[in-house]
């Protein structure tokens, strides 16, 4: 039983292979593109005790998941998101979420994904932006 109070650090403790690692090299890259950003552990279930690793800036930017084979990345925005480095290669049939899988000795192109977290946080600030009001001037006569 760990004793970290660290969810997203027990997570990598506990996949000790490389899946672990990669976890925590691109848990890094996302705070050093936005040193702002909150994480947390949500969806907490039976067939997933230990939960899902997310990161925020006024919205969700990503979420993480360990997978059998990689480590994804998933932009619930994805589809709004400028990505000119073609680095998402999953979930491109979906109308709004991309992804982004990391395989085993793959390397992570920190300078693209650094933009693409940075892009996340821009579209989330956009959208809290309150709307301002069109207001009619009213003319006096």
């Amino acid at each position: 039983m760990s004793t970290s109070t660290d969810p997203i650090e027990d997570m990598i403790i506990a996949t000790s292979d490389w899946r672990g690692k990669t976890l925590a090299s691109l848990r890094k890259v996302i705070h050093n593109a936005d040193p702002e950003i909150t994480e947390e552990v949500k969806w907490r279930r039976p067939s997933n005790p230990m939960g899902v690793p997310v990161w925020e800036h006024n919205g969700i930017v990503c979420v993480g998941n360990i997978l059998k084979e990689s480590v994804r990345l998933t932009f619930f925005s994805g589809i709004k998101l400028s990505d000119p480095k073609h680095i998402f290669n999953s979930r491109l049939d979906s109308k709004s979420v991309r992804a982004i899988d990391f395989y085993e000795n793959e390397r992570i192109n920190e300078t693209a994904l650094k933009a693409l977290i940075r892009s996340g946080v821009q579209y989330n600030q956009e959208k809290a932006k309150p709307v301002k009001s069109r207001s009619r001037k009213i003319l006096n006569k």
